[in-house]
């Protein structure tokens, strides 16, 4: 199965660089509806899948026109508690935040998930998908973070989990391989709105 792992559009947070997480149900400002492109006629996905969060329901709809897409709860953001629509700027005299930032982002979000809970929680969601699809190729539609979550545990390339942040509009193509004992990911090359 071949699989289109595409990050929203951009949001009037991303372009203040806010932390905009499960807690944040932004949609696409202007410039990321403007930027998006169709992904139809270029990875003709049979099935789409997304977070439920507006920013990635306004992508889906606008990179795979007329879609349907079936409302994933577990790809939806880390939520990122009492950061929740602040940025590092506005957080930089915050104890809790220093701690966050000096334990590289590991330690949970007061109020919110760590990055191991978060993981967890996408990673499950991810295989319960894979478990039912049967089709071809599909798009999953979701956040930053979601992606980066999934590639770092099932990826065959080992990478850390920040080394695959994908842009706004852009991600990864990739084929799930569940003939041995564990899903793995192969062949994965990364894609922009450029490339399409």
């Amino acid at each position: 199965m071949e699989i289109l792992f595409l990050r929203h559009g951009k949001t009037q947070a991303n372009l203040e660089y806010r932390y905009s997480g499960g807690g944040t149900d932004d949609p696409l400002c202007p410039e990321g509806i403007e930027a998006l492109k169709p992904l139809d006629t270029f990875f003709p996905a049979e099935k789409i899948y997304a977070s439920p969060m507006k920013r990635t329901l306004m992508t889906a709809e606008l990179c795979f026109p007329g879609c349907s897409p079936v409302i994933t709860e577990g790809f939806r953001e880390m939520d990122f508690g009492e950061f929740e629509g602040k940025n590092a700027k506005e957080l930089e005299n915050d104890g809790h935040y220093k701690e966050w930032v000096d334990s590289n982002c590991t330690l949970p979000c007061p109020k919110g998930e760590s990055i191991g809970s978060f993981s967890e929680r996408v990673c499950v969601a991810f295989e319960e998908v894979i478990s039912h699809a049967n089709e071809n190729r599909i798009a999953i539609v979701t956040h930053g973070g979601t992606i980066m979550a999934i590639l770092s545990r099932f990826a065959e390339e080992k990478r850390e989990y920040f080394e695959w942040l994908a842009k706004n509009g852009g991600g990864y193509i990739a084929f799930a391989d569940t003939s041995g004992d564990e899903l793995i990911l192969k062949n994965i090359r990364a894609f922009g709105k450029d490339d399409v």
